[in-house]
């Protein structure tokens, strides 16, 4: 019997129990309680007992698990603006995003929302996400999710949640956290738009942005996080601790089922929940074009590792958030019609961050609790080389000195190399650009090495010299078109749209 049939059967239900919140220390803490439900009979097979993954007996009668997050500096007197009822169903909606990170330990195969009530279009939705959203993890796991009855949600508790349909303040929420495209982001708004801030400003910015004023937060910030913000100068930012369960890393370690969940719908519902608390119109995230590209395929469906970066997920959670959240919140992406190689040479105008980003998910992994987190580039990683590549055609040999070695002279890279671009087995699982931008991106490195008059050419730009460019003749067109470009399915104010606009020319 596989692992994910032992279970779906030993833990048939996950409940969603309850949520609750207070006021502590100045701060909002927010609780869930979730709870895996086992089944009453034993598994079985053939009269056997039980066969492959086994239970641990600390376990058996299930699990209950209480995560808790904490919202830092919130004065209470923002919740009497609000309304209890409006503070209740903004929790509970973040609740329900953070079923997913516990549900997926057992896959139980229904999931019982006792703490509120779900009609029959949000049950629809929240199925939609889930398919989509874990893909990677059904993939993952050899999962089939596309079986009959795969999933039910069940919702028992009939009550009505009031969504908060009053004006907020006309301005930014913008989610920081350690890479480059969050500060592209911080950069161009605080230019044109921040308040105050004592930066020349075009006539053009000083019209479109009406010096709108913007406020950073970030979801458990890391050192390079924070390092951002302060070299930035965003003042006081909104800091938000997410605490996971315990139990959940022990299950992990036990070896339940783990893996990839749509953490950028979770930033989705969070940031909601902190722009309604601190009177924020617009909620700015940095999801780029190159997020709509999947994966592979797998039992027919498309698998995106960034699904919930998507725009096709965007205009779900704007149209779920206006009707059931807040009506008057604008959740958007500003760099939405840019690809990332477009995003790369724009944060190379901004050296003063080049020792502070850092966007290797390899440098804060912690595996379930195992291993300290190395909190630097790993430089053998899939998301490594792809920002090395789109970086190197715009800053060079400086990059060298970010990563503290060139990366195109790593010979065990070939193959990660090769799956980048499309020539070997699928799009890594990260959040990395198109396969073709990928190609531009090592083409430009290419190029941008021979004019410096770079004697002999590292190991992968070799390699792509010798094996790859004959096979696509057209890159230079290609770059052009790719760095040019602009979409135009967004869903970024007029204001800001234009901001953007006379950013990359």
């Amino acid at each position: 019997m596989k692992k994910i049939d032992v279970l779906r059967k030993k833990y048939p239900f996950f409940v969603y129990k309850n949520y609750s919140w207070k006021f502590l220390n100045g701060s909002l803490k927010i609780s869930f309680d979730f709870e895996t439900k086992p089944s009453i009979y034993p598994v079985r097979k053939n009269g056997k007992g039980l066969i492959g993954f086994k239970i641990p007996p600390e376990f058996s009668n299930g699990v209950n698990f209480k995560p808790e997050i904490t919202i830092e500096n919130v004065n209470p007197e923002l919740v009497e603006r609000l309304g209890k009822s409006v503070l209740n169903n903004l929790v509970f909606n973040l609740g329900l995003i953070e079923v997913l990170s516990y549900w997926k330990a057992t896959c139980s195969p229904e999931i019982l929302i006792e703490a509120g009530f779900l009609n029959k279009e949000q049950i629809k939705w929240w199925k939609d996400l889930i398919m989509n959203g874990m893909g990677q993890f059904f993939y993952e796991n050899k999962i089939d999710f596309t079986q009959p009855n795969f999933i039910k949600i069940l919702s028992k508790k009939e009550e009505k949640k009031t969504p908060y349909s009053e004006i907020l303040k006309d301005r930014i929420l913008l989610s920081v956290g350690g890479g480059k495209d969050s500060i592209v982001t911080l950069e161009i708004l605080s230019s044109f738009a921040f308040k105050g801030s004592g930066r020349t400003k075009s006539s053009f910015a000083k019209a479109s942005a009406d010096k709108k004023e913007i406020k950073c937060f970030s979801l458990n910030p890391t050192e390079n996080a924070k390092q951002i913000i302060n070299v930035s100068g965003c003042k006081n930012p909104i800091l938000v601790k997410r605490e996971i369960n315990p139990k959940l890393l022990e299950l992990n370690r036990q070896g339940f089922l783990n893996g990839h969940t749509p953490i950028s719908a979770y930033f989705a519902f969070l940031s909601v929940l902190t722009a309604v608390l601190f009177d924020y119109k617009y909620i700015a995230f940095s999801n780029e074009r190159s997020s709509n590209e999947g994966n592979l395929k797998y039992l027919g469906k498309t698998i995106n590792h960034q699904y919930s970066k998507r725009f096709d997920f965007e205009k779900k959670f704007r149209n779920y958030s206006k009707r059931y959240l807040a009506r008057n919140v604008e959740y958007f992406s500003f760099l939405r019609p840019l690809y990332e190689i477009q995003i790369a040479k724009l944060f190379s105008r901004y050296p003063k961050y080049f020792k502070a980003f850092l966007s290797c998910n390899e440098a804060y992994k912690t595996y379930s609790g195992t291993k300290k987190p190395t909190k630097k580039w790993c430089g053998n990683c899939s998301k490594c080389l792809f920002a090395f590549a789109v970086l190197y055609p715009f800053i060079g040999e400086k990059i060298v000195k970010v990563f503290g070695r060139n990366l195109f002279e790593n010979k065990g890279l070939l193959p990660i190399m090769q799956e980048l671009i499309g020539e070997r087995r699928f799009k890594p699982f990260e959040c990395v650009g198109t396969k073709k931008e990928s190609l531009v991106a090592f083409y430009l490195s290419l190029r941008n090495f021979k004019q410096k008059g770079g004697s002999k050419l590292p190991f992968l730009l070799n390699y792509f010299e010798r094996e790859i460019l004959p096979k696509y003749p057209s890159l230079e067109k290609e770059s052009k078109k790719i760095m040019s470009s602009f979409d135009k399915k967004h869903n970024l104010p007029p204001h800001l749209m234009n901001i953007l606009l006379s950013a990359i020319k």
